[in-house]
């Protein structure tokens, strides 16, 4: 299927635009009828090369799909209908139209899960190998019901390690600003008079001096190396797989971050693999689905290769530990759920830990973060005060 970028109206004359994925344009009329709306214009869609969005559903999005079908499918209301209803309601253009082809696809003949394979961008495999496990054992309402908890608890987890990151980046980015203006403003303004008061120059004055210069002769490569330095790492790492591995490998070792990064991962880890197992999913199967999910490629690695061992003959338990990679508390979980039989269970306790260790690292971090930047932000303008007033303060004692 190709995307195509149409033009349409409603009965109302409103005007309409967005993305569809359709088989061709006479698909897209098809497909906009069945919405009430005349079309107007569509041609495919080609993305940029460099073009960052790309019109993939919002995860909350998602979350009020789910929430919604299970509620009607609960209720005994036909899912075409359901689905029908919910493409009719929501605002989001790329949404909608995704949702339009979900229905033109079940009345064409195929499933649901079916259905949502066509949309790999928006629907992972977890989604939708949860979807045809819930089509086969005829618990479709029980399956969406887990995975829409599942889905809001690792929302609120995500949401709450990005606060804790986007506070430090944007006082960080002010203070970079301030560094700035007072380096290439106002100390150069300062400097000349402090020359011409005579006497020795202390060695912070002269830091100083030369730290103002360097921004005045090289401010673009200040805020440009950053950039070119990240575009140039993702560009290497889409080429160069094992790049990319080292990378990740340490970004799971950095101080502070890195051990709450990983903790995110495996409890996400654990989450979708007792849910997929939980469902009736193969253990092997449910790791290769977990692999496309951790988002680290040194993190999916080792999963690969504690599958290839448990595929050999290994135990689970055994398998992870063989990797040492895994902390001991997987390693424990994963026994005791092997030798009870209770293996969704024990990954749950994995998730609830990993979880609650996240949200007291975060409680734990976010008041400390305000002291650091401030501290940091008090040194800056100590060190410009001192170094300009110190030389003032010599030669006001020199002379008298």
């Amino acid at each position: 299927m190709a995307e195509y970028r149409y033009k349409a109206m409603d009965a109302y004359g409103k005007l309409h635009s967005g993305l569809l994925q359709a088989k061709g344009e006479m698909d897209v009329l098809h497909r906009l009828e069945n919405q009430g709306f005349d079309l107007i214009s569509c041609k495919p869609h080609r993305y940029r090369r460099f073009q960052l969005i790309r019109g993939n559903i919002p995860r909350r999005e998602l979350i009020n799909m789910v929430f919604h079908l299970e509620q009607l499918t609960a209720s005994g209301v036909p899912l075409i209908e359901s689905l029908s209803d919910l493409r009719d309601s929501v605002e989001d253009n790329y949404f909608r139209d995704v949702l339009a082809g979900i229905v033109e696809a079940i009345e064409g003949g195929s499933n649901f899960s079916g259905s949502l394979a066509q949309f790999p961008r928006d629907f992972d495999d977890v989604f939708v190998a949860l979807i045809a496990v819930g089509e086969e054992s005829g618990e479709l309402p029980k399956v969406l019901h887990e995975m829409g908890e599942t889905m809001r608890k690792t929302d609120e987890l995500i949401a709450n390690a990005k606060r804790v990151m986007t506070y430090p980046m944007i006082v960080g980015g002010i203070i970079l600003l301030v560094a700035t203006f007072l380096m290439l403003y106002l100390v150069p303004k300062i400097i000349p008079f402090v020359s011409e008061l005579g006497g020795e120059i202390p060695l912070h004055t002269k830091a100083l001096i030369s730290t103002s210069a360097f921004f005045a002769d090289y401010w673009y490569l200040i805020f440009s190396a950053p950039l070119a330095a990240i575009v140039l790492i993702r560009t290497a790492t889409r080429t160069r797989p094992e790049l990319k591995y080292f990378i990740d490998g340490v970004i799971l070792r950095m101080p502070l971050f890195g051990p709450m990064s990983l903790k995110i991962r495996l409890a996400r880890f654990a989450t979708y693999m007792a849910l997929l197992y939980s469902a009736g999913v193969t253990v092997l199967r449910s790791l290769e689905i977990c692999e496309a999910l951790m988002g680290n490629s040194y993190l999916a690695r080792a999963i690969k290769e504690a599958r290839k061992s448990i595929s050999e003959g290994g135990g689970i338990s055994d398998s992870f530990a063989r990797v040492q990679l895994f902390p001991p508390l997987v390693i424990r979980m994963l026994r005791v759920g092997e030798s009870t039989g209770n293996l969704d269970d024990a990954l749950l306790n994995v998730s609830y830990f990993y979880e609650r260790e996240v949200r007291e690292t975060i409680e734990a971090i976010e008041p400390a973060i305000s002291p650091v930047l401030t501290v940091t932000m008090g040194a800056l303008l100590g060190w410009i005060m001192l170094s300009v007033l110190g030389p003032v303060w010599s030669a006001a004692t020199g002379i008298q």
